[in-house]
């Protein structure tokens, strides 16, 4: 099964919180509440450093992917 790179998430234990999940290289949960994110990798110093311009693209990415799931919502 192919899973879908991003997937919204809610927990009832934060009832304000949505979480947006990317399932690829590299994965991290986004708390849109607050904008913190949790990466589910292990990173080397190299590694953060290549990742800082895509962690950007990537949250940012997070972020229209919700806004389109919500858009669908209201249509």
């Amino acid at each position: 099964m192919d899973l879908p790179k991003f997937l919204l998430g809610d927990n009832t234990d934060h009832p304000s919180a949505i979480f947006i999940i990317h399932t690829e290289y590299p994965r991290f949960v986004i708390n849109l509440e607050d904008d913190e994110v949790e990466w589910l990798e292990e990173f080397t110093p190299d590694d953060q450093k290549e990742l800082a311009a895509e962690a950007r693209y990537l949250i940012e990415a997070a972020n229209k992917f919700y806004d389109r799931e919500i858009a669908r919502y209201d249509s």
